[in-house]
C-alpha cells in the first residue's frame, strides 16, 4: 500500500486547510475499505502524535482532544482517499502530517503503512 499525502502548506492562525490522502493498494489485493485510516502528526522537537482516525466503513472516528470540534476525518472509498479537515488552527498545529493505513485498525496504535508527510505551519 503506498499513500500520498498533501494539502499541507502556510496558513495564519484562525484558517483552514485541507489535507489529502491517495492510497494505491492495487498491489496489496485488497480494496481501500478493507483498511483502517489514521492521521498523525511530529511537530519539531516533539513525538509523533495520534490526530484522528476513521473506520474502514467511514462511520467511526476518533479524534485527539486537542483537536476535537476543530478537525475532521472522512474518507471516499471510491476514491480511495481520506481526508482531515482542519479548521480554527493554532500555532501549536504547526506540524507534519501523515497518513497511515491498517488493515486491523483505524484508531491510535502502530500501523502497517505511511505516507511521506505534509508539512502544516500555521502563523500567529
Amino acid at each position: 500500500v503506498q499513500l500520498q499525502a498533501s494539502g499541507g502548506g502556510l496558513v495564519q492562525a484562525g484558517g483552514s486547510l485541507r489535507l489529502s490522502c491517495a492510497a494505491s493498494v492495487r498491489a496489496s489485493g485488497r480494496s481501500f475499505s478493507m483498511y483502517g485510516m489514521g492521521w498523525f502528526r511530529q511537530a519539531p522537537g516533539k513525538e509523533r502524535e495520534f490526530v484522528a482516525g476513521i473506520s474502514w466503513s467511514g462511520n467511526t472516528r476518533q479524534y485527539v482532544d486537542s483537536v476535537k470540534g476543530r478537525f475532521t476525518v472522512s474518507r471516499d472509498n471510491a476514491k480511495n482517499t481520506v481526508y482531515l479537515q482542519m479548521n480554527s488552527l493554532k500555532p501549536e498545529d504547526t506540524a507534519v502530517y501523515y497518513c497511515a493505513a491498517d488493515r486491523a485498525r483505524w484508531g491510535n496504535g502502530e500501523y502497517e503503512y505511511w505516507g511521506q508527510g505534509t508539512l502544516v505551519t500555521v502563523s500567529s
